[in-house]
């Protein structure tokens, strides 16, 4: 039976990247050994390393003074690098507490100064995004999590201040179209919409680096990283090299334009059922709905064996809610085709018929 992967993630790629993954992990490129056994100084990575960035550039129409970097430790260490490269000694920074990560990012910063939370939708389970904050002159940059994957909302437009903007993109990053040029750093965990776990992508602009005052540890600072092009350490060579095949598989598609045009159809789909079907309610706040993950809850939570059984049966793989929320939870990220959201939403009006029979 197929499965219909809507994993939150580690979640789903497509096809034929997983194919041609596969291959390179038995003879790369025809020269009869391993992706994962070669150098990863051996022209054969080095290009591999360079397509990937190159790719990122060119589907995120990034501005010239960029860097594009490919690293480890998830967005998680993210938090803190962030951090380390941006907060001054004795600095300050603005933080949106939108989610558990972005709850996690400024803990980790509090480490290294102080944190001004300016707006927090913790108030209501963090099902909305807030719209009425203020962020003062005086801080070293401005935090945010733009998808958040547990709770299903997501920013759609951007605060504008004279600081610094980060974003952590990891769960819709190459999901929509965006003008990068209002974000001095992104990062965002490949395991969502670019490949396996185990590599994060960061693009960082140049100029804003080295301004702390502070003394970084060399694995910690950006500036190392960028001088080594990521390969200050041994680079995660897999991972780097499925984000590279995702990439070009998106190019093909016809890049973020067209994935965007794609995955605001599979979302429209699924939400309008979960606002028709009388057994269904939606879990996020309707205007901050995100196109990735879809958070939804039964109305009578008594017949949960019923729906649990039917989409079981339908090969529907991953859709159990966070257990901070409950419910369900579909994540409908780019190689999700259009198909499998179909058959979630034939399982849910099947559900419907069953429960009320």
């Amino acid at each position: 039976m197929k499965k219909h992967n809507f994993s939150a993630g580690p979640c789903i790629l497509p096809q034929e990247v997983l194919k041609k993954a596969s291959e390179a992990v038995v003879n790369f490129n025809g020269i009869n050994l391993s992706l994962i056994e070669i150098s990863h100084r051996s022209k054969e990575f080095v290009e591999v390393m360079e397509n990937a960035r190159s790719l990122v550039k060119e589907l995120l129409d990034l501005p010239e003074g960029y860097s594009v970097l490919f690293l480890q430790g998830g967005a998680s260490l993210e938090f803190l690098m962030t951090a380390y490269n941006l907060m001054k000694i004795d600095g300050k920074a603005a933080y949106f507490d939108t989610g558990a990560w972005s709850s996690k990012a400024l803990k980790e910063a509090k480490l290294l100064g102080e944190v001004d939370v300016v707006a927090s939708s913790k108030d209501k389970t963090y099902n909305y995004i807030p719209k009425d904050y203020t962020i003062t002159n005086d801080v070293d940059y401005v935090h945010l999590t733009s998808n958040n994957t547990i709770y299903g909302t997501q920013f759609k437009e951007f605060p504008k201040s004279d600081a610094l903007l980060v974003c952590d993109m990891s769960s819709d990053i190459f999901s929509r179209e965006l003008d990068f040029s209002q974000f001095d750093l992104v990062y965002a965990g490949a395991q969502k919409n670019m490949g396996p776990a185990g590599t994060t992508l960061v693009i960082v602009k140049d100029e804003i680096l080295g301004k702390t005052g502070r003394t970084i540890p060399s694995m910690l600072d950006y500036q190392i990283h960028i001088s080594k092009d990521s390969m200050f350490n041994t680079p995660p060579v897999f991972p780097v090299y499925v984000s590279m095949l995702t990439l070009q598989w998106l190019k093909d598609l016809g890049g973020v334009k067209a994935i965007e045009k794609i995955n605001k159809e599979k979302a429209a789909l699924l939400y309008a059922e979960i606002d028709r079907n009388s057994q269904f309610k939606g879990f996020a706040e309707v205007e901050d709905r995100s196109a990735m993950n879809v958070t939804f809850n039964l109305t009578n939570e008594a017949n949960q064996e019923v729906f649990d059984k039917l989409w079981n049966e339908a090969g529907i793989s991953g859709i159990k809610g966070h257990r901070s929320v409950g419910g369900y939870r579909a994540s409908i990220y780019n190689a999700m085709p259009i198909e499998s959201v179909q058959v979630l939403i034939n399982t849910m009006q099947q559900f419907e018929k069953q429960v009320h029979n």
